[in-house]
């Protein structure tokens, strides 16, 4: 009996099973539902059998014949249109060269503030992530039962930060997670907005004295965008208690704070026109409540805007809003000792839509006319923001047991916009490969030779390689050197080999020069370490 006759046998006895339920007097819905699923699975197991062994002969027989030819499903058929999925690109070696220079840059700021860096899994139960993220839920990828679980693909690291915080009853950490995430949004190619990207985070948990961890996340951004070079940029500030107050003041129901914010946050790319119709038309806030926000919400400035604030008759009495306002105080002043305080500005319209922000909240945007590399103003606008994040002190305590709370406090960098400028601002030939020295043969008959030599150079821990050609001519060999901007090419020749020397070429100008074959590796590591 084949495996196809056993699961067929099985899928008539479980479709027995089912249809006993559903015929009986009393009928247990729980039962049904689990016996269909069985059903559903023995099927999928048949279809899947069938398609691993298409072509086989018997399970080939078994199929029905198509109604018409399936070219474009057979392998190799030319007319296949092939296309990354929307939202998604390839990336060629220049570009991950690329891409990899500006991780290593962020990484090393990380570790600087003492962070350490954890992983967690690509997807999580779909009820972790839903009602995190306001009105940008519907952009969550959902993926199809596979065994019991509802599952979506994560949509930042911020929420699997916080399970993962809960979950393991840890009470103090200070992380950085670089990994992809996953948005089912409306891609901008040109602007760095993908539905597959990555996202570089940097989070403080625990409890601590106020705006200590906060005014460290925002140097974080000023030595990441300052080091990676992106040009000029501002870090906008604000406080989720300062909004929360000024739209109690405005007269906005308290269950309308956070569908305020959504609208308020689109801002710094909708003119205030179009989010005050918004705000009336489609969220049913009155037209005073509306009039009097746009009053505060486009405001920014610095300690005197707080003082401002601190003496307006319609705030004083809102213990939120003089909250808000004595943290941004405390900020601002950390921010100028750590010598940062002229690049940041504090901003009402700054509103972050995600619904778990509690406090702090801050996004870094680039300045037009700032970069190298000949970019105009405009380009660079378009790019938008390049990092944000705030305080999310509540956050926590939904995946705890025992509903205990860990404050926390974080920043997430738009690496995908970085790159999206740097690679636009790319110059040149940008180099794909790390290797130190090429080992090269200058005529028939050394391959063995040339391996013994590339063994020596592994072994010393230096970067090398050679071609896979017996007898590569020696030019060809030199050239790919040039191409590739190895630095050094270790030339070896039976004259030389003879008298226990090597030639060593420096690429970029050509030179030559004659090396003991015994000591021609510390010879290359002095060169090296004299060029770094």
């Amino acid at each position: 009996m084949t495996a196809k006759d056993t699961l067929e046998a099985a899928i008539t006895a479980q479709g027995d099973v089912v249809r006993k339920l559903k015929s009986a007097a009393t009928k247990d819905k729980a039962k049904i539902n689990e016996e269909v699923q069985k059903l559903l699975a023995l099927k999928e197991q048949l279809k899947q059998l069938t398609v691993d062994d298409d072509g086989s002969g018997e399970t080939a027989a078994a199929a029905p014949a198509p109604s018409k030819p399936a070219a474009a499903s057979e392998p190799g058929n030319r007319n296949l249109s092939l296309k990354t999925p929307k939202g998604t690109r390839d990336y060629g070696p220049e570009a991950m060269a690329l891409r990899q220079r500006v991780l290593d840059q962020v990484v090393r700021v990380f570790r600087r503030h003492g962070a350490e860096t954890i992983d967690t899994p690509v997807f999580e139960l779909k009820e972790v992530l839903t009602g995190k993220y306001g009105e940008d839920s519907k952009l969550i990828y959902d993926l199809k039962d596979q065994g019991g679980e509802i599952l979506a693909l994560r949509y930042d690291l911020t929420v699997p930060f916080a399970r993962y915080v809960g979950m393991g009853n840890v009470f103090n950490i200070k992380r950085y997670h670089i990994a992809k995430v996953y948005r089912r949004d409306n891609p901008q190619i040109t602007r760095g907005r993908y539905r597959e990207f990555y996202q570089c985070d940097f989070d403080i948990a625990g409890t601590y004295d106020p705006m200590l961890p906060d005014a460290e996340c925002v140097k974080v951004v000023c030595e990441i965008l300052a080091e990676v070079g992106v040009g000029d940029f501002v870090v906008k500030l604000n406080h989720r208690k300062l909004l929360d107050g000024i739209f109690e003041a405005c007269g906005v129901p308290a269950d309308k704070f956070r569908t305020a914010c959504s609208s308020v946050d689109k801002l710094d790319k909708t003119p205030w026109e179009e989010v005050r119709r918004e705000m009336v038309e489609e969220k049913g806030l009155s037209e005073e409540a509306v009039g009097r926000i746009g009053q505060f919400v486009t405001l920014h400035g610095g300690t005197e805007l707080i003082e401002r604030l601190a003496a307006d008759e319609t705030l004083r009495g809102i213990k939120v809003a003089m909250e808000g306002l004595e943290d941004m105080r405390l900020l601002l002043q950390y921010c100028e000792i750590f010598q940062v305080a002229d690049r940041v500005s504090f901003d009402l319209s700054l509103a972050r839509g995600l619904d778990y922000y509690t406090g702090v909240i801050y996004e870094a945007v680039l300045l037009g006319g700032g970069g190298a590399g000949g970019g105009s103003a405009d380009e660079e606008i378009t790019v938008g923001s390049v990092a944000g994040g705030g305080r999310y002190d509540n956050l926590v305590g939904m995946f705890n047991p025992k509903r205990k709370q860990v404050p926390c406090v974080g920043v997430s960098i738009g690496v995908e916009r970085l790159f999206s400028i740097l690679e636009a601002r790319a110059g040149g030939k940008t180099r794909t490969n790390e290797t130190e020295v090429y080992v090269a043969s200058a005529h028939k008959g050394l391959h063995l030779k040339r391996l013994e030599i590339l063994n020596k150079l592994w072994s010393a821990g230096l970067k090398a390689e050679h071609s896979y050609k017996l007898n590569p001519k020696l030019l060809a060999q030199l050239q790919h050197c040039e191409e590739y901007q190895i630095p050094y090419a270790v030339i070896l020749g039976d004259g030389e080999l003879s008298r226990g020397v090597v030639k060593l070429r420096e690429i970029a100008t050509r030179k030559e020069e004659e090396v003991a074959l015994d000591t021609f590796i510390e010879e290359l590591r002095r060169r090296l370490l004299s060029a770094a």
